[in-house]
Formats: structure tokens, sequence, C-alpha cells
């Protein structure tokens, strides 16, 4: 990519947002840098035009943090939520995660020209993310992931691979012959689960609300598929006997998951398909069985005390994918300038898995 400077671009960032609706105010400014690089800027909150093609000031390197050329970047539904307004904070340039090329390390936790994943740590949220050219993330929130892969599929692995790993190993500590139910498998993250889950030796009921996704799911190595629906525990044969439960469902089916678990059995609340409602009414002692656990998890506490990025093997999934053992290929790949098509097959929920956008294709 050739940089311009400052005085060679024409359409300098920032430009005037609309003051009342501008997103990011609690990130603070843009970082400014010598150099020029091409962005998606998050204009005002609203629909698909918010997101406008801009040029904004490189980077700089800093202390403590890492400058990434940005390769490829996944896309979640989080960005979704940032675009509307609907998130607590959203920074001009959104984005979560990212693959790509350490440009400058002024620490030297990272050698320059490696191959890294950048996720979370405030990445479009409280700074610029990933929607660009080139990001700065903390050093704690960036993991190498050298393999011999494409960077599309690089791109499907950071932060869906890192929240399914952690779910799985440290919050219900999985075990090879445990019978896992995984509750809306058919996303991205519950497919991720789904591969991990079954690479490591264990038995998985998948759920979803289409049967027409069966045949898809037991591709993956689901042992079994049942329709997904609130009361799932009274008609799923293994109640009580099921070692542990990832719900993607979320706060509708938090009850129910619960109520399927074996004592000692644990479930893990890590998605909200089914919506953001509370639990009404919550009184665990009269709704939890004895001995059963309720866990928690969500991604934005990667990089934060305890939960550092280095404790999720980026590095060995990456290489199982390499080697063929575990399949991380997006379902579908966006060109750069294709971003607004991308968020409509996102909010469609047509994407039905893992999309990444690539920047290969930008102007050279």
């Amino acid at each position: 990519m050739q940089r311009r400077s400052r005085r060679q671009s024409a359409n300098f960032f920032p430009t005037n947002l609309p003051t009342a609706d501008r997103p990011g105010e609690s990130g603070g400014p843009l970082i400014h840098g010598d150099f020029i690089v091409r962005a998606i800027v998050l204009e005002k909150f609203g629909g698909l035009d918010s997101l406008v093609y801009r040029d904004i000031p490189e980077p700089e390197p800093k202390e403590g943090h890492v400058v990434v050329q940005i390769k490829a970047f996944g896309l979640n539904h989080a960005e979704i939520h940032m675009r509307r307004g609907e998130w607590a904070e959203a920074a001009p340039v959104s984005g979560i995660e990212c693959v790509g090329i350490v440009k400058s390390c002024p620490g030297g936790e990272f050698p320059v020209g490696a191959k890294v994943a950048a996720f979370m740590g405030g990445l479009g949220r409280t700074i610029n993310g990933s929607y660009a050219e080139y990001t700065r993330a903390s050093v704690s929130n960036v993991a190498l992931i050298e393999a011999d892969l494409p960077w599309a599929e690089l791109a499907a692995i950071p932060e869906t691979y890192a929240t399914a790993w952690t779910c799985l190993f440290r919050n219900l500590q999985i075990e090879r012959g445990q019978l896992l139910v995984i509750r809306g498998a058919t996303s991205s993250l519950g497919q991720a689960a789904l591969k991990l889950a079954v690479n490591a030796g264990a038995r998985v009921i998948a759920t979803t609300r289409n049967r027409d996704r069966f045949p898809m799911l037991e591709k993956l190595g689901a042992e079994r598929c049942e329709v997904e629906r609130p009361d799932l525990s009274k008609h799923i044969p293994e109640a009580k006997q099921i070692d542990a439960v990832l719900d993607l469902v979320g706060n509708s089916v938090l009850l129910d998951s619960i109520a399927m678990l074996r004592r000692g059995g644990r479930s893990c609340l890590a998605g909200w398909l089914g919506g953001l409602d509370p639990v009404p009414d919550f009184n665990p002692l009269l709704q939890m069985s004895s001995g059963v656990y309720l866990t928690f998890f969500a991604s934005f506490a990667f990089g934060a005390p305890g939960f550092p990025v280095s404790d999720v093997p980026l590095q060995q999934i990456a290489a199982d994918a390499a080697a063929g053992r575990l399949d991380v290929k997006p379902v579908r790949i966006f060109r750069f300038e294709e971003i607004h098509e991308a968020h409509r097959v996102m909010e469609a929920n047509e994407a039905r898995g893992k999309m990444v956008v690539v920047l290969d294709s930008l102007p050279r």
C-alpha cells in the first residue's frame, strides 16, 4: 500500500460529523499520524449509509501498543449495534478484530513483520477499530497467529474461536467423552464451538430453530440435533444427564439450560440470540437445582486482568486449521469496498456462519 502524506490527501479526516449524533465521544479524538490511510468511518448512527469511506491519519507508534497493517477482519453483530447507536460506546472507526502484519511495536513484545491477530481491548468501542488499513491495539490484546493460511481464513479465527475456546475449556471445563448441548449452534460462535468440542472428543447435541440446518450441523460433527424451544429440558431425552450447556440463545432459556444439567453440570451463558430481555423474577432458591453451575463469558473481557489473550491457543488453532484438522473457512468473503453489502447480509441474518472482509484489493 502506498501511504499518502497529509499534504497529498484531498479528503483529510476528520470532517464535520453531526455534533449531536457523533459516535465515539468517550473514546477521545482520532489518532493522529504523519500519513493518511483509508478507513470506513461511522459518520452517524443509523442505517447502512452511516458507514462512509474516509482518509484518516495513520496511527503512530506508542509504548505498550502495536500498530497493525490490517490484511483482513471478521464481521460481528456487535458492529451492527454500534452502527445503530445501540451500544454503550462506539468509536469513529468500527471493528472489534483483525489480522495483519506488525508495523511497529516500541516495547518489542512483537517483532516487526510478524503475523498477528488483534481483538477486543476497546477496538471499535473506545478506540479506532479494524475497519481501516491500519489500527493500533494494546499489546495485551494482540497475539501471534503465524500459519500458512489465507488472510481470509486467519480473519475468521480471533474473536470467534477465542470466545468459543474460553467458554468450552475454561468456563465449562469440557473433557473427552462428555455430553455437551450447544444452543444456537448455527451462529458463527456456535459453529466454532461445535468444531472445537468435537475435535476435543466431546459428544455434542446441537440446537437450531430450523430443521433445514440439521444436515449442516451433523456434517460439522454434531451427534444429534434438536429444534430449539424454550422448554427443551422437558423434551430432550438426556435431561439430567448432560454435562454442559453452551447457551448462545440467552436469558430467555437460561433457566431451561440449567434444568437439563446433571449434578455438577455447568452452563455457560455467552450469547443472546433470543434477545436481551432480563430473566423475570429470577429466584435461585426456587428455580435452580442444587449442585449445578451457572457461568458467564463475554469477549470484551479479553485483555483484562485474569483474561490474557495469551491464555487462548490461537497459534495452535491456526496450526490445526493449516494442517486440515479444523475447518475455519468463512462462509463469505467481502472486499473492503463492499462493507454496505456485508452489513446488509449480516443484519438480515443471511450469513449462516462467519463472514470476513479482506483488504488485498485496495489500491497499492
